[in-house]
Order: C-alpha cells, then sequence, then structure tokens
C-alpha cells in the first residue's frame, strides 16, 4: 500500500443531513460489519500523518472510533465546504486530504496519486476525477487557502467548484478505479456496495 503520510491531514467528512438516507447519520451505517467511517479510516489511515473527522451530530459515537472530531464553525450545516474549512482551521499540516464518509472505498494510492499532481503542476488543490467527472469532495488542499475558504463562505456563496476556480487546479484522473468514489445516498446502494467488499 502507497503511503506518502507526512505533512499531509486526512479530513473524512461525516457533517451533512443525510436527508436522502432518510437522516440517519450516513457515517454510522454499518456496512460488511463496519461503521462505514471505518472503512474510510481503513484505507486512508496508512496514508496519512494524522486523521480528522468533521461531524455535526453523533460526536460522542464517532469519538469512539478514536478520531479527532471537528464540527463545522459555522450553522445550519451548510455543506461541504463547511467541512473542509472546520477541517483547514485545525489542520497542523501544510496539506488536508479529504473524504466523504458514504463512500467507504477511497483509492489505496489516494494520498499518494494526488501529493504527485499537486507538486508536479505547483498547484494549490488537486481534486479527483473518475475519468468522467470531477469528485470535488475528494481534494488535497494547501493549509494556507483557509483564510481564503473562509472569505469566500462569508460571501454566501457555498458552491465548491467556484471556489475552486479562484485557485490553482490540478486534476488527478482515478479513471481506472472509478468504483473507488461509488457513493452511498440511497438503502439500495448500500446494498450494492456491501456486494462489492464481500
Amino acid at each position: 500500500m502507497a503511503s506518502v503520510k507526512n505533512g499531509i491531514t486526512a479530513l473524512i467528512l461525516a457533517g451533512g443531513r443525510a436527508t436522502r438516507m432518510g437522516g440517519v447519520d450516513k457515517g454510522l451505517v454499518e456496512l460488511a460489519g463496519k461503521t462505514m467511517t471505518e472503512h474510510v479510516i481503513a484505507r486512508l489511515e496508512p496514508q496519512v500523518e494524522h486523521l480528522l473527522l468533521n461531524a455535526n451530530r453523533s460526536l460522542n459515537q464517532y469519538a469512539e472510533l478514536g478520531l479527532a472530531v471537528v464540527p463545522d464553525t459555522l450553522e445550519d450545516f451548510q455543506g461541504p465546504l463547511a467541512g473542509m474549512l472546520a477541517g483547514l482551521q485545525k489542520c497542523t499540516t501544510p496539506l488536508l486530504l479529504s473524504a466523504p464518509c458514504d463512500s467507504p472505498v477511497p483509492p489505496l494510492d489516494y494520498a499518494e496519486r494526488m501529493l504527485s499532481a499537486l507538486e508536479s503542476e505547483q498547484a494549490d488543490i488537486a481534486v479527483a476525477t473518475d475519468g468522467i467527472r470531477l469528485q470535488p469532495v475528494f481534494c488535497l488542499i494547501r493549509t494556507q487557502l483557509a483564510e481564503s475558504l473562509n472569505d469566500y463562505l462569508a460571501t454566501g456563496d457555498r458552491k465548491i467548484d467556484l471556489w475552486f476556480a479562484q485557485h490553482k487546479m490540478a486534476r488527478v484522473s482515478f479513471e481506472d478505479q472509478p468504483e473507488a468514489f461509488a457513493n452511498i445516498n440511497r438503502p439500495k446502494e448500500l446494498a450494492e456496495i456491501e456486494k462489492l467488499l464481500s
């Protein structure tokens, strides 16, 4: 398994409302005997120096997984950028790598490929693509962009791609493993991923 570890903190995003899953806390939904968040932790932990988890409810349950839990600093569930801002503000490494809690099989070489693209293109942000479309919540961000993101959110905008467009961005293709971005929003998708894992 690839490891670049030093200088990267991974942030697992679990701060949403999960309205399409009936409002249950998606990160704590069980999949093949473990919570979805535990699946993400198992894949990211060997790749990074530190792990953080962004959540706005079930804080004690998430803390039991052994991670530092970072709630949004903005109120009212303002989306993934609010979670990223909270992570950037807590991050002690130069880089923050994000992944959502409801995509339980992120790439095993995720950090390595993202860092390679960020450095070779001298970019501020690296964003994964599955070969067809951008996967904007799978990104590697320089921690120094915290102030920029804070200022952007203060304007009332929440669109992730508009904030990315303010910075030099590298696109990182994972077209060889598009299943890594399989996202669980509905119970039917949960059953499909369970088959993939077994």
